[in-house]
């Protein structure tokens, strides 16, 4: 597993860094999504200890999602704004993979609205933070 993480890694630096002097300063992606670490790393969305228990498919979706945040990391680092393309780190804060459709969104925010909206018992600063997402979303 470790070995294939640190592909990902030198994939990811090739797609995203291929073409810029070996001296600049990189920020990967990887960073945020994965640990080789022993330890259970709470900073990172996977650590190795929880990737190892995952099945296959399981796995690949977590790559899928990995991939789509590489290359909307790279566009929006080349200054490309596509409407179609959604912000991946809202998408995970919705609990939708990337790709969603508007619908998917919008059905996941009323079912998120209902849930913490403060007149039924949620808090405001929730339901701002939902709302703020959504816009993120729809208005790209």
């Amino acid at each position: 597993m470790k070995r294939k993480l640190r592909n990902l890694k030198k994939l990811e630096d090739k797609i995203r860094y291929g073409h810029f002097p070996k001296d600049i300063p990189k920020k990967y992606v990887w960073d945020q999504f994965f640990s080789t670490k022993a330890v259970h790393d709470l900073t990172v969305k996977y650590p190795i200890l929880e990737l190892i228990k995952l099945n296959k498919q399981e796995l690949k979706e977590i790559f899928e999602e990995y991939f789509y945040s590489v290359y909307f990391q790279l566009y929006k680092d080349m200054g490309l704004n596509f409407d179609e393309i959604q912000d991946p780190t809202v998408l995970s804060y919705f609990g939708l993979a990337p790709g969603a459709s508007v619908e998917d969104i919008k059905k996941r925010f009323r079912e998120l609205a209902k849930k913490h909206h403060p007149d039924h018992g949620g808090s405001n600063e929730k339901m701002i933070e939902i709302l703020e997402a959504y816009n993120r979303l729809i208005n790209n």
